[in-house]
């Protein structure tokens, strides 16, 4: 591929920069990447007029990258750090990283789209940053979509979850408040070739999760392949570890159900 470049070194630079009145400090790792290589990937990704085009096009830049837990860290008391890392990903920092790169026209605007994408308002705070991914639509509606119901018509199905409420009344994170919300899903069992046909490359879809206080146990995105469909995503998977490609549809059967959020 003639955007990766042959740096696989670690390289993380840890600087300070000035937000409003606070100062923010910032965990910086472009992995196997470099400025110039995401440039070329934000001006490629320009000559694709929709935003599925340009999410294919973004999140394939990523494949094979090395799957890694836990890389934004953060606590209650803890001071936010801003980290922006392409060395390592969960499922959730993939789409992150992805989104944010969609955004941006020029490589100074990607720190500035990725503190849109990961934190409510702007507020560089782990108060503020979306733990659950049913607060991209949430928070963010102008610029993502849930077209879960549209997607999955007649068969999909609403819940009224408390996230971050487990089963026996504690919580998930402590310092993140319970919020009450309406979660649809697709069930596994009615993802048929009439709802997968509804489907577009580039959608965000996420695993259901039957959990007290989660609303989803993973994220990926949608790729069309000819006449198949794929999950691209973090796979967490012993024999994966890295971002992959595999049939979407194989994928979700051993899962409770799909959501479907879109980019505008």
């Amino acid at each position: 591929m003639k955007d990766k470049v042959a740096f696989f070194g670690f390289f993380v630079l840890l600087v300070h920069a000035v937000v409003g009145c606070f100062a923010v400090e910032e965990r910086i790792d472009l992995g196997r990447f470099t400025q110039g290589a995401l440039v070329r990937i934000i001006q490629e990704a320009s000559h694709y007029d929709s935003a599925s085009e340009k999410i294919d096009f973004i999140s394939r830049h990523f494949i094979d990258l090395p799957y890694q837990e836990g890389t934004l860290g953060g606590a209650e008391a803890a001071r936010e750090i801003l980290t922006l890392n392409l060395a390592w990903l969960d499922c959730f920092t993939y789409l992150d990283y992805v989104e944010a790169l969609r955004l941006s026209s020029r490589y100074e605007e990607i720190k500035g789209n990725l503190i849109r994408v990961r934190y409510k308002e702007g507020e560089i705070s782990y108060q503020s940053r979306k733990h659950f991914f049913s607060d991209w639509p949430d928070s963010d509606s102008d610029r993502i979509k849930d077209v879960t119901q549209a997607v999955g018509g007649v068969t999909a199905i609403s819940v009224k979850k408390f996230l971050n409420k487990k089963a026996d009344g504690t919580r998930h994170m402590a310092g993140i408040p319970v919020v009450a919300r309406i979660i649809t899903y697709i069930p596994s069992d009615a993802i048929t070739q009439a709802v997968t046909a509804r489907l577009k490359a580039g959608d965000y879809v996420s695993a259901y999760s039957h959990q007290a206080g989660l609303d989803v146990s993973h994220t990926g995105i949608v790729i069309k392949k000819e006449n198949t469909l794929y999950l691209r995503h973090a796979s967490s998977r012993k024999e994966n570890r890295r971002v992959v490609d595999e049939k979407l549809v194989s994928y979700f059967t051993s899962k409770p159900g799909m959501i479907v959020y879109r980019a505008l």
